[in-house]
């Protein structure tokens, strides 16, 4: 099943996907408030009998609007690893991102006033469905909700201010997300997934999901170690090599690009890039 969060006429909602339609579930008596609260409760199956609406007729959200934790994962595949010129490691790099830099996949990326070094990232988001700390590697999948498409809109000058990352990830607008929330069951081989980010119809990545240094049931396993999740939380799973920082010259995005991530099974997003106002 595919899910989503939108917005029609002034009222915020969420829904099931079916072909051109969206089956309203947030306008059924006493529906979860959001999907986030729906996954929480385990209320994903919503009955036919809620209101249809034509896709078209909704402007998209965040397909998680409002979650808890948005973790990231740095340099997740061999690709990137090398462009980067990182040492190998035994864990993980993670950092955070924030949810008020989450826009939908119909909204602008935002280049803002004080920097012009803005970069692309295609990548694979998860969503957490069941909570939980310490989850063994082994379990891992069964504490997914689905998949998401993401665009970790980087400004690479304020990234490398120091070592962390925090500030080049967390200016406004510049994190799409979505369309859709993909369930598990709609992927057949998940290390057969092709992550690829479009820069005004040129491929700038491309890899499938078995080239990731930590596959998707460590990365859990590994968070879920030192901090609780919860059903709506994020996991961000790392971007291909061939990211515009590492070309010769390097490429920006400025305003007037386009910039489409695609994720095989599960979706894509195309976002056109203004400047800041």
């Amino acid at each position: 099943m595919r899910f989503i969060s939108f917005e029609a006429g002034g009222r915020k909602s969420w829904g099931r996907v079916e072909d051109d339609e969206i089956v309203d579930l947030g306008a059924l008596d006493g529906a979860a408030e959001d999907l986030k609260t729906a996954i929480a409760a385990g209320k994903l199956d919503g009955t036919s009998d809620a209101p249809r609406l034509k896709r078209a007729s909704v402007r998209l959200l965040p397909v998680i609007p409002n979650p808890s934790k948005i973790l990231c994962v740095g340099h997740n595949y061999e690709s990137h690893r090398v462009e980067t010129g990182r040492d190998k490691t035994k864990h993980p790099s993670i950092f955070t991102r924030f949810a008020d830099t989450l826009i939908s996949a119909d909204d602008p990326i935002i280049r803002p006033k004080v920097s012009s070094d803005l970069d692309f990232e295609a990548e694979l988001a998860v969503v957490i469905g069941k909570g939980g700390r310490n989850i063994p590697e082994s379990e891992a999948m069964d504490h997914l909700a689905g998949f998401a498409c993401f665009n970790d809109a980087s400004l690479r000058d304020w990234q490398w201010h120091t070592r962390q990352f925090i500030p080049g990830k967390n200016f406004p607008g510049t994190a799409p997300f979505g369309p859709e929330l993909v369930t598990l069951d709609e992927i057949d081989d998940l290390d057969r997934i092709e992550v690829k980010a479009v820069l005004n119809g040129e491929v700038m990545q491309s890899a499938t999901l078995d080239h990731m240094l930590f596959p998707i049931p460590t990365i859990i396993a590994y968070v879920s170690t030192f901090t609780p999740l919860s059903p709506g939380d994020v996991i961000v799973t790392g971007t291909p090599g061939g990211v515009g920082a590492k070309r010769t010259p390097p490429v920006w995005m400025k305003a007037g690009d386009t910039i489409e991530v695609h994720v095989s099974g599960v979706g894509s997003i195309s976002s056109h890039i203004v400047d800041e106002t």
